[in-house]
Parts: C-alpha cells; structure tokens; sequence
C-alpha cells in the first residue's frame, strides 16, 4: 500500500467475543490506527509477542485503536484458526480485538504478505506507515523493543511525517490452496 492511501474497510469476527468489528466503526473517534497481520505459529511473531501486548496497551492509552488480524488459512494451518487465536490472546493478554481473515481477502486488499506486517493509520484512516516491528528477529540476538513501529506511532500522532520504513520480516501467510493473490512470491519473505 502507498502512504496516503485510506484504510479499506472490513468487517471481520472476533473469536474471542464472537461479534464482528468494522474497521470505521472500531477507529471512530481514534488519534490513530494500528493494524497488526499476525500469525500464532509463525517464530518471527511468537518471538514479538510479549513486546507487542506491552506496546499495544501503552500506545492504547494515547488515543490509539489497535486490531490484529490472521489471515493464514485454517485449512493448511489449523494452529491459526479461531480456536488458537482465542488462547493467544488469553496467553498474551491482548488488549485488542484479534480478528479472523477466513476469506483471506482484508489481506488481499492491503497487499499483506507475511507475518507479522503493521501498517499505521492517522485519524482520518489514511496509511501513515507499512512496515517491520524492529530490527529484531528470532536469531538475533538485537533486542526486541519495537523501535520502529514506536516512531511511526509517535510521529503520526504529533503530525509529523513517519520515518521511512523497513518492509517486515516473517514467516509468509499460508494461504488457501489456489487462493494466493497475483501479488504472492513477488516480495521477499521467510517461510
């Protein structure tokens, strides 16, 4: 997605819950917007897992809406359905609602292709930053402190322009056999 572009809409269910949320709804009235692709099984989210419950509650606390969403298919990867998305997010105390991509297409419009992926949204939806969590990754020995999802954040909410990103890096999404997007195996990511 190019910066700039408005937020396309969804509508998906909440396992946990059981309700469904709608993007303009669940971000009326936000100071941003933070959409998270992740996945329960993939090493590069499990390895950011913790940091990205603390840093969705803190960030939460200034106004910012926060979403996740798993789109790897249920089908190939049963650990990524609903049910093991609903112990996730009791492990790991998600503060957010953590939705699920069944159809696959809320990944298709916003042009995800692994996990995880984070995309920052102004107050009007209008994408402000598309990009990696930090530098670092399950064999590294870097810290995790989600350095570069904080300055999108910090600089979007004080409307000033977001520093460039750094394309993510993780484990690709699974999709459903004959259901990849023309855009699948064009970007680099780890499987």
């Amino acid at each position: 997605m190019v910066i700039g572009t408005d937020a396309p809409n969804f509508n998906l269910l909440e396992p946990k819950t059981g309700a469904k949320v709608d993007l303009k709804e669940y971000s009326t009235g936000a100071t941003a917007t933070l959409l998270m692709f992740l996945a329960n099984h993939c090493k590069y989210v499990v390895h950011l897992k913790k940091e990205i419950s603390a840093l969705s509650k803190e960030y939460q606390t200034k106004g910012v809406k926060v979403l996740a969403i798993s789109s790897s298919s249920f089908q190939t990867h049963p650990q990524d359905g609903p049910d093991m998305m609903i112990e996730d997010s009791k492990e790991f105390d998600y503060s957010f609602p953590y939705l699920y991509d069944e159809t696959q297409e809320v990944a298709k419009k916003y042009l995800a292709a692994c996990t995880p992926e984070f995309y920052v949204f102004d107050k009007d939806l209008k994408l402000t930053y598309h990009g990696q969590f930090d530098d670092a990754r399950p064999s590294s020995d870097k810290p995790v402190t989600g350095k570069d999802l904080r300055a999108a954040l910090d600089s979007t909410l004080a409307g000033k322009p977001v520093p460039k990103s750094r394309p993510s890096i993780g484990c690709n999404i699974k999709w459903h056999p004959g259901n990849e997007p023309s855009y699948y195996g064009t970007q680099v990511v780890k499987k």
